[in-house]
């Protein structure tokens, strides 16, 4: 959590190994993606970690199936395979009768559970999502929360960018940054925590 500019996209681009630190270390399953290539960084991508995107990315030319089935035939996975585990994970959204439609035949908040979707897919143990919820209902994002901290009690390590102290109260560890620092945190998921930390203007 943290104010706009306070460094949380640039946090979860390094997590992701979108970006390189200048200084410092970036593991990820015990390596450090400072020391891959552009390819085996995309590899790990690929077959580890699954982001969320705040402007979701999704492929215009493509349908939402082939999207969220995408990363899986570029890592090798059979089509039809694919296709399978990417209706499971666009019914987990509840998207999946969106499968065949295009991203220009959908509304935000239903390109946005379509690009969790893809975040999900497959034996990902790394999950990164800038502001899952933005273009969701109340509902609807309380939805894709239990989702996720449902990945994460499975054994998922999920790091999520957030405005809402409300959803932040779900996670099991709160980290508030600003000017690219942290500044204060919270291993408790208690909302007056959360609260109390947000009126001090973290």
């Amino acid at each position: 959590m943290g104010p706009s500019g306070s460094g949380k996209s640039t946090l979860l681009n390094l997590a992701g190994g979108l970006d390189v630190p200048t200084q410092g270390h970036v593991l990820v399953e015990g390596r450090d993606l400072a020391t891959l290539s552009v390819a085996e960084r995309a590899a790990i991508r690929r077959k580890s970690i699954g982001y969320v995107f705040q402007d979701f990315n999704l492929l215009p030319s493509l349908s939402a199936a082939e999207n969220v089935s995408f990363p899986l035939e570029l890592d090798g996975w059979n089509p039809r395979k694919a296709r399978e585990a990417a209706m499971q994970s666009l019914n987990e959204v509840g998207v999946a009768d969106m499968a065949d439609r295009r991203p220009e035949d959908m509304s935000g908040g239903q390109a946005q559970r379509v690009a969790i979707a893809r975040a999900l897919v497959g034996p990902r143990r790394l999950l990164l999502a800038d502001e899952p919820t933005g273009a969701l209902d109340s509902n609807a994002g309380m939805t894709i929360l239990e989702v996720l901290r449902t990945r994460a009690d499975r054994g998922a390590a999920v790091l999520l960018v957030t405005h809402e102290p409300r959803f932040a109260a779900w996670a099991d560890r709160t980290v508030f940054l600003k000017d690219g620092r942290i500044i204060d945190e919270t291993g408790s998921s208690n909302m007056d925590d959360l609260l109390n930390l947000e009126e001090r203007g973290a």
